[in-house]
Formats: structure tokens, sequence, C-alpha cells
């Protein structure tokens, strides 16, 4: 079983220190600061909430589906979907409003890149229609 660190508050923590950041498994030059996971991809159920962090010319080299919701805010930096090149974060002069996405399960999404490195600030979840769905075979 994961950490159940949602069943505890959270109240305004500094985040960023470089001491909280980790690899993030599969994907070299990107690191996560995991804030709450109790994601159950078998079971279908959880959220996990985390900072990604791209360093600065990383591309990821495929593309990525998962049977989980996730919502991903850019929030400092550039990032591209490779394939598109639809630019997802700041403009070419760096000053932009955030980004968003919004990825139902199953969604095809990447690879991606980063030409000066970006912060994204993601939630992954499944609702209960979803697992209910998977429950009766859907």
């Amino acid at each position: 079983m994961k950490d159940k660190n949602y069943c505890t508050a959270i109240e305004m923590i500094e985040l960023g220190d470089a001491t909280q950041w980790r690899p993030l498994a599969g994907f070299p030059g990107l690191e996560t600061v995991l804030l709450r996971d109790d994601l159950d991809e078998v079971n279908r159920r959880g959220a996990r909430t985390r900072l990604v962090r791209f360093a600065a010319g990383v591309e990821t080299s495929a593309s990525l589906v998962h049977p989980y919701w996730e919502e991903v805010l850019v929030i400092s930096g550039d990032l591209s979907n490779k394939d598109a090149r639809q630019e997802i974060g700041a403009s070419h002069d760096r000053h932009t409003p955030l980004r968003y996405s919004l990825r139902p399960p199953g969604t095809p999404h990447g690879p991606f890149v980063s030409r000066g490195g970006c912060v994204l600030f993601e939630v992954q979840y499944f609702l209960a229609e979803s697992r209910s769905s998977h429950e009766q075979g859907n």
C-alpha cells in the first residue's frame, strides 16, 4: 500500500528546495517532487499530485497513455509536443500566462520537448465512475 499522506492536512509548505527533487524513473532529465500519492492503477482508485521539472533541452522519446485522468499546469518555462510542434508553455519571449491540459483516460500525449526547461504541476486520479465501469467489465 502506498503512503496515505492524503489523510493528513498539508498547509503552505515550501516547495522546490533542491533536496526535494528526485529523478523520475525512465525519464532522463526529468525530476519530481511528490506531494501526494495513493494512486492505485490496479484497483483504479486514488490520486497523485506532484511537481515535474524538465531540464533545459530535454526531449522525451515516446507517447504516453494511461488509465487515469490527468491535469497538467505549466507553471514556468516552455513545453512543446514534439510531434505536433505545439507550444504548451512559454512563448518565444518567455513571457506568457499559465498553460493547462486535461487528459481523460486513454488520451495519447507526448513525446515532449522543453528548450529552456519547465516546471509542471500534475494531478493524476481515478473517478468513482471509472472504477464502476472497470468493475462491471466495461
